[in-house]
C-alpha cells in the first residue's frame, strides 16, 4: 500500500442498519473522489442484515416474501459481488484515490494483505489466495462467500474475509465482512435454491474460542501501517436510495 499523509479512522461499534451503513460508505466514496482523502471504517450492523450485490438479479435468487415474513432487514449494496449475511463480523469500508493502489487486482490485493497481517496477530493462519486460483462460481443464488477465488483472504481454503468494491471518477470503494462468528445459512434458507452452501469459516471457529469486535479493530488499526491518523465521524450521507424497495429490488 502507497503512503498518504493521514488516514481518516472512523470505529464505529454499536452498529447501524444497512441503509445507514451502505450511505455512509458510498459518502466516503464521494468525499475520496472529490478531495483525494483516504478513509478506513470499522463497523457494525443492527439489526442484522442481509446485503445483496449492486447488480444481482436478486428477484429471481431470493424470496422476497418470505424475507419479509422473517422480518429480515435487507439492502442492495454500492459495490458488486453476491449476498452476505451480517450478523457476527468486522466491516470495513475502505475508500481513497485510486492512485494510491492502483488496479482492482492490485487494491484487491494490498487490502487484503493488510487484513491477512491483522488476523495473523490474533493466532490466525491467514492467507491471500493466488491470483488464479482455479475456483468458478455457479449462477444460482450462492452467497458470497459460498467458495473463494483468487486474491481474496482464506484460512485452510475457506474464505474468512469477504469483499467487493467500486470505482467512481478517481477514487474507490472497498468494503467487506470479517467473519467472527455465525454461519451464512440464511443465505441458503431464503433463496430459490435451499441446497447453496457457504464455503465459508469464522475466526471464532478457527480460534476454538469467541473474537470479539474490538480486538479485531485493534489488530486493523495496528496492521495498516498509516504513517497518521484522524480520528473522525465519517462525512453525513445525503442519499436515500438505499432505503427504497425500487433500488433493493430493482432486479
Amino acid at each position: 500500500m502507497l503512503a498518504t499523509e493521514t488516514w481518516r479512522l472512523s470505529v464505529e461499534p454499536h452498529g447501524r442498519s444497512g441503509a445507514d451503513n451502505m450511505a455512509e460508505d458510498e459518502a466516503l466514496l464521494l468525499d475520496a473522489d472529490r478531495t483525494g482523502r483516504a478513509f478506513l471504517r470499522l463497523y457494525r450492523w443492527t439489526p442484522a442484515c442481509l446485503s445483496l450485490g449492486r447488480n444481482e438479479p436478486a428477484l429471481s435468487r431470493y424470496d422476497r416474501v418470505a424475507i419479509a415474513r422473517l422480518g429480515i432487514d435487507v439492502v442492495r449494496r454500492p459495490t458488486g459481488g453476491r449476498a452476505v449475511w451480517h450478523e457476527h463480523e468486522v466491516t470495513y469500508a475502505v475508500a481513497a484515490p485510486i492512485t494510491l493502489f492502483g488496479s482492482l487486482r492490485e487494491s484487491h490485493r494490498l487490502i487484503h494483505e493488510r487484513i491477512v497481517q491483522a488476523l495473523r496477530t490474533l493466532g490466525v493462519p491467514a492467507a491471500v489466495a493466488p491470483d488464479r486460483l482455479p475456483v468458478r462460481l455457479s449462477d444460482g443464488p450462492a452467497p458470497c462467500f459460498a467458495a473463494p477465488v483468487g486474491g481474496e483472504v482464506l484460512v485452510n481454503g475457506k474464505k474468512v474475509v469477504g469483499s467487493a468494491q467500486v470505482r467512481l471518477g478517481r477514487a474507490f470503494l472497498q468494503h467487506g465482512s470479517i467473519l467472527l462468528a455465525g454461519s451464512q445459512d440464511l443465505v441458503a434458507a431464503v433463496s430459490y435454491q435451499p441446497s447453496a452452501v457457504s464455503g465459508s469459516t469464522t475466526l471464532s471457529e478457527i480460534l476454538g474460542r469467541r473474537v470479539t469486535f474490538s480486538e479485531v479493530v485493534d489488530a486493523v488499526v495496528r496492521a495498516w501501517a498509516a504513517p497518521g491518523w484522524i480520528r473522525c465521524d465519517p462525512p453525513r450521507p445525503t442519499s436515500t436510495v438505499f432505503t427504497r424497495p425500487s433500488w433493493t429490488w430493482r432486479r
